[in-house]
């Protein structure tokens, strides 16, 4: 580094932050770094340069399932924006489990990551406890602990189960299901919102309509389709469905379709994660928008300030706004 700083006439701090593609050095700058780094073959040490700058420029980030495109969505904008900054993204799966989870947070936390990013399968915050007691900063994102101060990035979830519910009464159901997701906040709170919303539009609940599929961020299709199908059998059948996540509502409905029946003519269906892909199903999919990608830029920015802060900076609850985006699934008319 310091060949190629006197080769070019520029510090050393000028070649070490094009390496690490930090966004304040010029263009003309960067491309006569980048140049002479490739005509030398030259790649820096990083565990060296972590030794003394006392960071590894990497963050990890958990999740239930890296199959689940709202996760994947989710971490591809958030490694986007990390990389802008001359940090980059270790991705592991949790499979749901919060033991494994627990075996994964202790992994990367013994790799010295720079912070921890973590959408956590756990009943409880016990091992949150653990990592703030080693000052590792850490964002949880999609689902939080009640009453555990934590630095946290998502959407109201009560306000997502009461907006999807609505979206289906306004364009005609009456008889509403729902797939409902784990014990965990989003889970919870959006079973709350379902509820509320039936309250406020003077419909009953009806045990029967609600069905808690299982694990719903993996197998999500096969879960979906499965409950559909039991309650295809309930008389009278539901008329309206919302799903916890989006993979839950296109396997309910492949059941309905596979059944000989309508969507929506004879039940609508709302999911929730808005995925790139719910435009080109057999029937299009309503369906409420978390933002994945403001999740993923605004947990980002969270975490550098959290890095590059000299003093432990006070937990941020930043709360993304959902909306309905309305497709075929619904729109009866």
């Amino acid at each position: 580094m310091k060949d190629i700083a006197k080769d070019l006439g520029v510090s050393v701090v000028t070649v070490s932050k094009v390496l690490r593609n930090h966004s304040d050095i010029g263009e003309e700058t960067r491309e006569r770094v980048l140049k002479r780094v490739k005509e030398l073959d030259y790649r820096p040490n990083l565990t060296a340069q972590s030794l003394v700058t006392g960071r590894t420029f990497l963050v990890g980030l958990i999740v239930p399932d890296l199959v689940h495109s709202f996760f994947a969505e989710v971490a591809r904008f958030l490694s986007n924006a990390l990389r802008q900054e001359g940090y980059y993204l270790v991705i592991s799966s949790s499979e749901e489990d919060p033991s494994l989870e627990e075996r994964e947070i202790d992994q990367l936390l013994g790799r010295n990551l720079d912070a921890l990013i973590i959408a956590s399968a756990s009943a409880s915050p016990a091992i949150f406890r653990r990592i703030e007691e080693q000052q590792t900063p850490f964002v949880l994102i999609d689902r939080q602990f009640p009453g555990f101060p934590a630095n946290f990035v998502g959407v109201d979830d009560e306000s997502v189960g009461r907006l999807a519910t609505n979206h289906l009464i306004e364009n005609g159901s009456k008889r509403i299901a729902h797939l409902r997701g784990p014990e965990s906040t989003p889970g919870v709170q959006r079973l709350a919102g379902y509820k509320h919303a039936l309250q406020n539009s003077g419909l009953k609940f009806n045990p029967a309509y609600l069905l808690s599929p299982g694990n719903v961020d993996v197998d999500s299709l096969q879960q979906g389709y499965s409950a559909m199908k039991k309650l295809l059998a309930i008389e009278p059948r539901p008329d309206g469905v919302f799903c916890y996540n989006d993979p839950l509502a296109i396997g309910a409905i492949d059941c309905i379709l596979d059944a000989g029946l309508r969507v929506p003519g004879d039940i609508a269906v709302i999911g929730c994660g808005n995925l790139h892909f719910n435009t080109s199903l057999r029937v299009s999919l309503s369906s409420v928008n978390q933002h994945s990608r403001q999740i993923g830029e605004c947990t980002a920015q969270l975490v550098l300030q959290m890095i590059k802060s000299k003093t432990p900076l006070p937990p941020r609850n930043i709360i993304v706004e959902a909306e309905v985006i309305a497709r075929r699934s619904t729109l009866r008319s």
